[in-house]
């Protein structure tokens, strides 16, 4: 199906109005009303990219935002990446997050690291959006190329890990078939397993290729393939630039990098309590009746839940910051719902805020979260629901 132009721009639009919200210009959060909200850090995305520019010995950062940036939103955090000097350029997965940064403002190079019809290739063109052609590709970009278009590629090598690229073997039919065009070829690069052996080896053999395609006359540009994983545990990876992800977040990728705690998370889900009740001795909570009180206590409970990212196995030992408070999660994550416990005796009152995940305290951490509850820390960012309200702090 042939995508318009004004396809690409109303979709992209609705896209960059998810949830974005500033604080005003007291640095007071705007009124949230009843749902749960994400806060977006930018002092952290600023710090967890200075840590990874630290670590990497300065090498130029790839700024990855797919998956709607890791849950933060593209349409937030592009511009906060767009505005730090160590970042050369941002990363997407999808047409609709490249579309949407560059709808947000973002000015710098954004690469869409997956292959796009033909008939998709002239309005990203249009965007400056950077390509990563394929053999089935190639032949619409040389056409676009040939008719003056500026036109940006990388060439995406699959050097092992067989998801997704081009065979190692058939990158330089791709490089000369763009050799007499104006197509500027900007990188090369490839995937990582995070089997740390192999990846060195991988990144031996694309660097290896990088030279060889010079050798040739053709140029192939930056050279990167280390991920947030291979930052911490693959020196040898950082070839030219480096290309992480969920670590420009706050995540970890591993769990020896978690222990070093040099990130800060980057976003806070937070809800306000919707109502707070007094249980007697024997009555119990939500689905199930799956927690029962020993003796009176109070409970609150908060209007979010698995259908906006918190984990359904938080009852396995997770708990809620309310003011300076850890609340342990108790009974049922259900879709829309979460309760906790606040003891025996509580100040708590409708209106005062929770936070469910965030960096105020490391059991709220979105890796320790992940951990307690026997999730993966990738899905602490990326089962977020797109549409909460983001507000920038």
């Amino acid at each position: 199906m042939t995508v318009s132009r004004r396809e690409f721009l109303v979709g992209s639009t609705v896209a960059a109005a998810f949830g974005h919200v500033r604080l005003d210009h007291r640095g007071r959060t705007p009124s949230t009303g009843s749902e749960p909200w994400l806060e977006i850090d930018a002092a952290a995305i600023t710090h967890n990219v200075r840590t990874i520019a630290r670590l990497t010995g300065g090498k130029p950062i790839i700024a990855v935002a797919k998956n709607n940036a890791y849950g933060c939103g593209c349409a937030v955090a592009g511009p906060i990446l767009d505005g730090l000097p160590e970042v050369s350029a941002i990363a997407v997965v999808r047409i609709e997050e490249a579309i949407t940064l560059r709808q947000a403002g973002v000015r710098k190079p954004v690469l869409l690291m997956a292959r796009c019809e033909p008939n998709e290739m002239e309005a990203l063109v249009e965007h400056d959006i950077r390509l990563t052609p394929d053999e089935t590709s190639v032949t619409e970009l040389v056409r676009l190329a040939r008719k003056g278009r500026q036109v940006a590629v990388h060439l995406y090598v699959d050097a092992g890990m067989h998801r997704m690229g081009v065979p190692v073997d058939r990158v330089a039919g791709i490089a000369e078939a763009l050799r007499d065009t104006s197509a500027r070829v900007e990188g090369l690069f490839t995937e990582l397993t995070e089997e740390v052996e192999f990846d060195k080896q991988i990144a031996s053999q694309v660097r290896g290729l990088a030279n060889a395609l010079g050798g040739r006359g053709l140029r192939v540009g930056m050279v990167h393939a280390a991920s947030s994983h291979a930052v911490w545990h693959i020196p040898e990876a950082f070839l030219d630039a480096v290309r992480p992800g969920i670590a420009v977040y706050g995540g970890y990728a591993s769990a020896e990098a978690w222990a070093r705690g040099e990130l800060k998370a980057a976003y806070r889900l937070r809800a306000p309590v919707a109502k707070v009740t007094r249980l007697q001795a024997g009555e119990g909570v939500s689905y199930h009746l799956r927690w029962i009180a020993a003796e009176p206590t109070w409970v609150a409970t908060l209007p979010v839940g698995h259908v906006d990212g918190y984990p359904s196995g938080a009852v396995k030992g997770c708990a809620v910051l309310i003011g300076e408070r850890l609340c342990p999660v108790i009974g049922t994550v259900s879709a829309s719902h979460t309760i906790v416990s606040l003891g025996a005796e509580s100040s708590v009152k409708v209106g005062d805020v929770a936070t469910l995940v965030g960096p105020d305290h490391p059991i709220i951490h979105p890796n320790e979260v992940a951990k307690r509850a026997g999730w993966s820390e990738y899905n602490m960012f990326m089962h977020l629901n797109p549409l909460l309200k983001r507000i920038q702090v």
